[in-house]
Formats: C-alpha cells, sequence, structure tokens
C-alpha cells in the first residue's frame, strides 16, 4: 500500500523490510505494518488479533487502498480542498512531533517515583480483602429459611453442588442464578452493607445460618474463597507511577514554555 494511505497516522508506523504482505490490491501490497495506523496509538501485535477481526482490518485497508486510487483518478490532489486539508495536515504532524519530542524531554527519578509509591502504598496501592461467594436470593424469609435447612450438614463439593442446584431453581438474582448463584470476587464495597458484613464474616467453604435481608429480598451466601488485604509491591507499579509523574510534570513544563513563547511574541486580538 502506498504511504499515501491515511497520512498523519502512517507517519508513526515504522516500515519493514520483513513485513507480512497480507493482500494485494492492483499490484499494490498491502503488509501488517500498513495496518499499524488502524490499531490504535499504542499498537497491537497483529498475531494475536483474532482471524475475524484480522479480516475486518485487511478490508478496511483494501477499501482505504481503492479509495486512494480512486481519488488519485479523480483529481482531488489538484483540488484546493486537498492543498489545504494537506498543509494543516502538515502543521498538526509538527505540533504533534514537537510535543512528543518536548514529552520525551521530561526525566523522572527512580528516587521520586520511590517517594511517591512510599507515601501512598498504604492508600492507592492496596488491594481490598475480598470473597468469592455464591448466594440464593428469595423474596421470603420463609424461603431462605426453608434453603438453609435443606443445606444443614452438606460439606465440600457436595455443599456446592446442592448450593448450585437450588440457586438455579429458586433464586430470584436470575443473572447469577444460570451461573448457580456465582457473584465471583468482591471487596466489601462492591455489595450491600448487609450482605458484605455477612459474606466477610464467613468462613470458607461455609453458608450463612440465618437469611441476610437486604432491599433486595432474602440471601442464603456461600462463601467459596477469601483473600486477604495486600499492598500492590513497588516493582508491579512502578513504571505507572513513573508515567503519572511525567505526565503531571510535562503539563507543567508545558504550561511553563507556553508562557515563555506567548511574552516572546507578538499577539493581536481582533
Amino acid at each position: 500500500m502506498k504511504k499515501g494511505l491515511f497520512l498523519a497516522l502512517s507517519l508513526a508506523a515504522t516500515m519493514s523490510l520483513n513485513a507480512a504482505v497480507l493482500a494485494t490490491v492492483n499490484g499494490e501490497e498491502i503488509t501488517d505494518k500498513d495496518l499499524a495506523p488502524l490499531l490504535g496509538a499504542h499498537g497491537t501485535d497483529f498475531d494475536k488479533i483474532p482471524d475475524q477481526m484480522k479480516k475486518q482490518l485487511i478490508d478496511m485497508a483494501i477499501n482505504g487502498q481503492l479509495i486512494l486510487e480512486q481519488a488519485k483518478k479523480d483529481g482531488v490532489e489538484k483540488t484546493k480542498e486537498y492543498k489545504e486539508a494537506l498543509e494543516f495536515s502538515q502543521d498538526n504532524v509538527l505540533r504533534n512531533v514537537w510535543t512528543q519530542n518536548e514529552y520525551k524531554k521530561v526525566k523522572i527519578s527512580e528516587a521520586d517515583v520511590k517517594a511517591f509509591y512510599d507515601k501512598n502504598k498504604d492508600t492507592i496501592f492496596v488491594s481490598p480483602a475480598q470473597a468469592k461467594a455464591k448466594h440464593i436470593l428469595v423474596g421470603t424469609q420463609k424461603e431462605a429459611e426453608d434453603i438453609i435447612a435443606q443445606l444443614k450438614g452438606l460439606k465440600g463439593d457436595a455443599l456446592t453442588a446442592k448450593f448450585s442446584e437450588l440457586a438455579k431453581t429458586k433464586s430470584i438474582d436470575k443473572g447469577s442464578a444460570m451461573n448457580g448463584g456465582e457473584l465471583g470476587w468482591f471487596d466489601e464495597s462492591r455489595m450491600v452493607p448487609a450482605f458484605s458484613k455477612a459474606a466477610f464474616a464467613l468462613k470458607n467453604g461455609t453458608i450463612t445460618i440465618k437469611p441476610v435481608k437486604s432491599e433486595f429480598g432474602y440471601h442464603v451466601i456461600l462463601k467459596e474463597d477469601s483473600k486477604v488485604k495486600t499492598t500492590v509491591s513497588y516493582d508491579k507499579v512502578k513504571k505507572n507511577i513513573e508515567e503519572q509523574l511525567r505526565s503531571e510534570k510535562f503539563r507543567t513544563v508545558m504550561q511553563d514554555k507556553m508562557n515563555e513563547l506567548r511574552q516572546g511574541a507578538k499577539i493581536e486580538y481582533k
């Protein structure tokens, strides 16, 4: 495919001698490198994309090449609109490249990153305690008590199997009922207070011995597993911290730079 396709975005794609040819359009090759503008600003490994999506992307590139060829046949390159749009695109590319270069100049020290982590590790970088549970939601306390009676004395796989069976037939929460009442992992803030308090108070592999009332009805809860509150390690977040600090510093640097440029420029409002 010729470089004219998606001119502004294509500047970000690095052409390679070993680019894989995916299709041809009137003799013009379309390679995996030509799809870079379609994969987003951060890029994606084309080989990891599902086959159906690959076909869609290739078809988009083919359509783009056909439009490009037709536009040239129609003499669009000679029109005033094209020349104005090209000039606008070139100016935008200049601004974007300059801004990117300025961003690359911003440096954040390892000490600053570590200091930010140490200051916030007990708040921002905490993974809260979590529980994994199933529930059966019914409309009355009597229904919930009957379900608890049917589960009484069961343990392990027998309890889980019976609980799932009852959830599918008794629970009015149809979203979870189809999965045996499964709610997955959650922290205390994700559930209504009464439910969270009861779920987190249970031991793994046990059920509530009394119905849990909430605004939705009466719950019978089976706690499957739990995770304690943990602090995310520095190594896992230091790159994110560095980028956050760089972005914050860049905004300040750019503001100072713009003030400097404006002071040195002759600006007239009309």
